[in-house]
């Protein structure tokens, strides 16, 4: 018999684009280091369905990635997850 692993919820920051474009240039500046893109959570309407969600902790330096490669976004907030 297989046992269930427990899992919780954890905060995270999510961060939604208003293009797919813009979506896809925040992975290339980023890569696997600061996150991932993920479908929209559905606590979250709108955008281009695409978000990056990453540790909060990390907010102030993907802020500064994304000023510097001009990426926009459109709605940045934390969100419990798995």
């Amino acid at each position: 018999m297989t046992k269930r692993m427990d899992r919780t919820k954890q905060p995270q920051l999510i961060i939604t684009f208003p293009t797919t474009t813009a979506a896809m240039a925040m992975e290339a500046a980023c890569g696997a280091e600061w996150g991932r893109l993920i479908p929209i959570p559905r606590e979250i309407s709108g955008s281009c369905g695409l978000a990056w969600c990453a540790e909060p902790q990390w907010e102030d330096a993907l802020l500064r990635v994304m000023e510097k490669n001009n990426i926009q976004y459109q709605e940045k907030r934390i969100l419990l997850l798995y």
